[in-house]
């Protein structure tokens, strides 16, 4: 089985180390990966600030992107959202207004093809265990494109249960936004602040030395809320835990 990496702009720009933790794993359990060159941001910002057209040329990019791939792979719940509930909406909104089928059709190709990396890991492969070895105490926050957006459920919760020497603690009000969203931080610095400080502290009050994640885009904002806080948790994103093995162990 072959699947393709779709990094995201927010890993490749600052997070390299989460892309490169997602081929080792898979590449561990049997799967090879292609990383297509032409690939590119996904719109996200753009369409969540409101500028649809600006939108559709990144639409149009990211499906010739990954034409030729049967699975395509994110570690990111958010832009996995985008593809699979986004551009179907972008679709329909240009053929209603006489533009013609092209985008909703490259919407319907790719679409399917989409899977969030816990998704593919446990839906796909049909594992949970995937041989990880993190001898941390480590606490699970669910984004809200994954959460809500994808249904992902459990299965992030179950792949880190399954990792040897991991110690997984309930984080309460787990459910909860961080309150990053994206350009919402940005408009809205005080209560996204505040939001991200109730999860910061929620996460302290487990004892965990690590709060764990599946989109890096929240973990910057909680990770720059414990060092200000002088915290002495860490956030990580989840596929850099399950990559790590005790012969291969997280730098």
């Amino acid at each position: 089985m072959r699947a393709a990496l779709f990094v995201t702009c927010v890993n490749d720009a600052l997070y390299p180390r989460t892309g490169i933790a997602v081929v080792r794993l898979l590449e561990r359990l049997g799967v090879g990966v292609d990383f297509p060159a032409a690939q590119s941001c996904c719109g996200q910002p753009q369409y969540n600030t409101g500028y649809r057209y600006e939108t559709e040329p990144l639409m149009r990019r990211t499906a010739r992107a990954f034409a030729k791939h049967a699975y395509v792979v994110t570690p990111s719940g958010s832009c996995a959202a985008m593809i699979r509930e986004h551009y179907p909406r972008i679709g329909r909104k240009a053929a209603a207004e006489g533009r013609g089928s092209e985008l909703a059709d490259a919407a319907a190709a790719l679409a399917p093809r989409v899977y969030e990396l816990t998704e593919f890991l446990v839906d796909v492969l049909g594992v949970t265990d995937v041989g990880a070895y993190f001898p941390h105490t480590v606490t699970y926050h669910p984004s809200c494109h994954g959460l809500r957006g994808l249904g992902l459920g459990d299965r992030p919760r179950r792949l880190l249960a399954a990792v040897k020497g991991l110690d997984l603690v309930e984080l309460p009000g787990a459910e909860e936004c961080c309150g990053f969203g994206g350009t919402f931080a940005v408009k809205n610095p005080d209560v996204s602040t505040a939001m991200g400080t109730d999860k910061i502290t929620a996460a302290a009050g487990t004892g965990a030395q690590v709060l764990c994640g599946a989109d890096n885009s929240c973990l910057a904002h909680l990770d720059g809320l414990l060092r200000r806080a002088d915290s002495p948790m860490r956030a990580l994103h989840l596929a850099e835990i399950l990559a790590a093995t005790e012969e291969e162990p997280l730098p």
